[in-house]
């Protein structure tokens, strides 16, 4: 299907009629232009609970515009880009809303998004409802894939992902509390009712099944209610059931409020190990003394032998210059964000038709690119339109009064050194 059809078909689907085809007539005309300007939407949670994974969108975009001022060549021709960010406050109905404006109103060329399925989800989902060439990040991959209704033989025609997945964080941190023998295997599990926490509470697919199997007992007193103000139930559940490691899915709020309950209701597990909320420092940081020790995922971090195939910085150059324009530390979205516009930048160079849709994404269906969070290739992917990045474990650790994440387990990626050792908290 070529650009001219697939936007009046856009058309068709804001106007509830076909005769307003004059957008795509616009559209072929800026195409054919001598200084073609290629489009470019990202939807992330700028603002609202978790707009920590959009914290260095300004700057990482910044240094993205700086490198792309001249256009990507592609067949002789130099393409402008135009990166055009929409905020989806953290909200899925509100991602849905800018990325159907995107499509529709600003007409891009590809469309991105990142930052969990709250994001990822309904972008994806409009971009495959219009037709529109979609690439995705920072969700696991078994979220946006299932929770989109995807079916592993048959998957999605226009939209693509890469990420890691929930049996790569199982591991990670099966992998991290293995160094810990003298803990009691009985695990208390915190999962919200939203798509992140139903997946990785999922009975068949989620954590209950592999740590039963590595022999961990886990009590799991049910969803709760994102922006819950009272973890009551499951602290006493925990605590009754002799829980020594808490795992799961949260948002910092929320772990915020559990955690401070849990030092009310005097429930000191040794092991804390929480993805989503423990990812930033300011998260971690607006806990005080009580966020030393705690555990998490680590996707990204200065310590990732990788480096940009678009700029060529390290991981530790990408981490530190951050650190040194915001005055603040480097966050694990840095290296995906960065990642995302590496993939499309060469999915554009590649493509060998950028006004025909199915041209472009054979592109980045054909993707076999070493990106600074790693490898990306679609051909190597547990589903359709999914390939992953590798994943290690990771602990808030104190160092002279300063607050740094450390890899304390690498089993499931080795290239990945680690940095320190697991602490107990108690």
């Amino acid at each position: 299907m070529t650009k001219q059809l697939t936007t009046t078909r856009r058309a068709f689907l804001a106007t509830g009629t076909a005769v307003l085809a004059a957008p795509a007539i616009l559209r072929s005309t800026r195409a054919y232009a001598a200084n073609p300007t290629l489009r470019i939407g990202h939807v992330a949670p700028r603002t609202g609970p978790l707009a920590g994974f959009a914290e260095a969108d300004d700057y990482i975009l910044g240094k993205i515009r700086e490198k792309l001022a001249g256009g990507i060549v592609n067949n002789g021709k130099t393409y402008q880009i135009e990166i055009i960010e929409k905020d989806s406050q953290s909200n899925p109905n509100r991602a849905a809303e800018v990325a159907s404006d995107l499509i529709l109103s600003d007409e891009v060329d590809f469309i991105t998004a990142s930052s969990t399925p709250d994001t990822v989800n309904p972008v994806a989902d409009q971009a495959e409802i219009n037709e529109v060439a979609c690439l995705t990040t920072d969700c696991p991959w078994q979220p946006y894939f299932f929770g989109r209704n995807g079916k592993p033989g048959t998957g999605f025609e226009y939209t693509y992902h890469f990420f890691w997945g929930l049996e790569d964080v199982i591991a990670a941190f099966l992998d991290m509390w293995a160094t810990q023998p003298g803990v009691a295997k009985k695990v208390g599990g915190l999962f919200p009712n939203d798509a992140d926490g139903n997946a990785w509470g999922d009975p068949k697919l989620g954590l209950p099944p592999a740590l039963s199997e590595a022999g961990y007992a886990l009590t799991d007193p049910g969803r709760y209610q994102p922006m819950s103000d009272d973890f009551t139930n499951q602290i006493d559940a925990f605590k009754q059931a002799g829980c020594e490691i808490v795992t799961g899915n949260m948002i910092p709020p929320d772990f915020a409020t559990f955690w401070s309950q849990a030092a009310q209701q005097g429930f000191s597990p040794k092991i804390v190990t929480i993805g989503k909320a423990l990812l930033f420092p300011s998260a971690v940081e607006g806990l005080g003394d009580r966020g030393v020790g705690l555990s998490s995922e680590v996707w990204w971090s200065p310590h990732h032998p990788f480096s940009s195939s678009l700029t060529g910085v390290s991981s530790a150059e990408l981490a530190s210059g951050y650190e040194q324009a915001s005055g603040r530390p480097w966050t694990q979205p840095i290296g995906f964000k960065h990642a995302l516009f590496e993939v499309i930048s060469d999915v554009i160079a590649r493509c060998e038709d950028l006004e025909d849709t199915e041209a472009k994404v054979a592109a980045i269906k054909g993707t076999d690119l070493k990106t600074i969070v790693g490898p990306v290739n679609f051909s190597n992917g547990p589903v359709k339109n999914v390939t992953k990045t590798p994943l290690v474990a990771g602990q808030w650790q104190q160092t002279d009064g300063k607050l740094s994440l450390e890899i304390v387990a690498n089993g499931p990626a080795p290239e990945i050194p680690t940095t320190s050792s697991l602490q107990l908290l108690s």
